[in-house]
């Protein structure tokens, strides 16, 4: 745009020089998160490609020909037919080669939301990302295929895990397990609405048809977790329990769930239901923790953005309790609570701690995008948090895990120079189908997960359990709580690698 000065006195433009550059400043200041002033340690570019790569790693069912982790092949062909449905495909959820449906869907859920908020900076890594959320919805529209009932597992946990097989070998029993009026499971439900709902967002526009299918059954879905309420866990608890029972309750799902069907249809019943419901849900307990579990803090980052970014008054409160969720984090502040290792990684608790660092890393980089569009900032007691302070916490996070930390370890998988070799992978520590084509028993694949080598497929872009609260990992093929990888803690990462790579015009 060129700019005409009217008067040729100097002075006068001096002065409307200063003002661009002043208003130039603000600007930067105020949209800081496109340009960082110093170059980047690390290649966050990669690392988001590795990410999203692991999910073709965790795929069940058919493989397409376009797979790109090659040393995998199909498997659980046939599962659903214990129960005469068709459930075949989805991931499986960690090391194992079972398909639990409440992570399943979390997972899927914060996919989703990674490409909603950052999608438009991923580049060439949106169709991937895009096809990783697909595997899971495609699965997640058959598991509810019938109305009020949801099948929310495949395979029987205790005895999967009774073998060391690969998934194409598996032999276990497929048994499958559902939830329905009589036996009701509100968490599960509500999170599968979730997952359906957001991933129609990221649809909307590239696949309006199959949009609109998921946001259908998002809304039946969601119906079904309110009106039949209870934990899945209570029903299931010998089946799901003690790998994904609902500690939290689901109350926090339900709150959740309609946040996101607010979000997708914008349909004011969504809306009247969190206002006439929320505090019933824990809108505004203090559990800070966010993953696969308890979807409070989740809910809270969401409908803030409906406060701040489309003025929706009524929900002025979740400005509030979201801001309590950042101050708990921040050292320093009159209210923190979280814990950080000597090296200063979030530490949550012992078991599979990383992803806790991954999901909040995302929350970060996503309140502190809110709170930058609205001009806000959050104030803790008196101490004033700002956008950027937030984005600087979400990357000495997200670095620490990929390599600047006490170990000089990266935590992925295939990223760095020097990664766990020796993950708790049943796929990726046993040969390959095309080095080894005959079977691996149930049993003879131990001998394997307790030895010394290291995994002979690389499960690129998996991110493990992570260190101890003083910053050890041992890298143990048999420790599961730190050297087994997961699908939600990809799933958060995914964002907020996007969100780095951007910021330092890696993409």
């Amino acid at each position: 745009m060129a700019l005409h000065f009217a008067s040729s006195s100097f002075t006068t433009t001096l002065l409307i020089l200063l003002c661009i550059f002043s208003s130039s400043l603000f600007l930067s200041n105020a949209f800081q998160h496109h340009h960082h002033p110093h170059v980047a340690r690390h290649n966050y570019r990669d690392a988001l490609t590795k990410s999203i790569l692991f999910f073709e790693g965790q795929r069940s069912g058919r493989l397409p020909s376009n797979q790109r982790m090659t040393w995998r092949r199909s498997s659980g062909l046939s599962d659903g037919a214990a129960m005469h449905v068709d459930l075949v495909g989805g991931y499986y959820d960690a090391g194992d080669n079972v398909k639990f449906g409440f992570p399943m869907a979390f997972t899927t859920t914060m996919l989703s939301w990674s490409v909603i908020e950052f999608g438009g900076l991923m580049k060439g890594e949106l169709q991937n990302a895009k096809e990783a959320i697909r595997w899971a919805t495609d699965y997640l529209l058959k598991a509810t295929v019938h109305p009020d009932t949801i099948y929310v597992q495949v395979g029987d946990a205790n005895k999967d895990h009774a073998c060391w097989e690969r998934p194409e070998d598996m032999d276990t029993p497929r048994s499958v397990f559902k939830i329905d009026r009589n036996t009701p499971g509100s968490d599960v439900a509500a999170e599968t609405a979730a997952a359906l709902a957001s991933a129609s967002v990221v649809f909307r526009r590239s696949d309006p048809t199959y949009s609109k299918l998921l946001i259908r059954r998002a809304i039946r879905v969601f119906q079904f977790a309110d009106r039949y309420r209870g934990a899945y866990s209570n029903g299931l608890k010998k089946y799901v329990c003690p790998f994904y029972c609902s500690y939290s309750g689901y109350q926090d799902e339900l709150l959740w769930g309609a946040a996101w069907l607010h979000k997708a249809t914008r349909n004011p019943a969504f809306l009247n239901y969190i206002q006439v419901n929320g505090q019933t849900l824990g809108a505004d307990e203090s559990d800070n923790t966010f993953g696969w579990d308890n979807k409070h803090v989740g809910a809270r980052i969401l409908l803030s953005k409906a406060f701040l970014l489309q003025k929706v008054q009524s929900l002025h409160d979740y400005k509030g309790h979201a801001d309590n969720f950042i101050c708990s984090l921040v050292p320093g502040t009159p209210f923190s609570q979280a814990q950080y290792t000597p090296g200063g990684l979030l530490f949550k608790m012992s078991d599979s701690n990383m992803q806790y660092v991954t999901s909040t890393s995302f929350l970060l980089v996503t309140y502190a995008k809110y709170l930058t569009s609205a001009h806000k900032v959050v104030n803790c007691g008196g101490t004033i948090i700002t956008p950027k302070r937030l984005r600087v916490i979400a990357k000495k996070q997200v670095d620490y895990l990929l390599g600047d930390n006490p170990l000089k370890m990266s935590y992925m998988v295939g990223y760095g120079p020097r990664y766990p070799q020796r993950i708790h992978h049943r796929g990726s520590s046993l040969p390959s189908i095309a080095k080894h084509p005959s079977k691996i028993q149930c049993s003879a694949g131990f001998s394997i997960m307790n030895s010394q080598s290291p995994n002979p497929n690389i499960l690129v872009g998996a991110v493990v359990g992570g260190p101890d609260q003083h910053d050890r990992f041992p890298d143990q093929r048999s420790d599961f709580e730190q050297s087994e990888p997961s699908t939600y803690t990809n799933a958060p990462l995914v964002g907020a690698l996007t969100y780095l790579a951007h910021s330092f015009d890696q993409l």
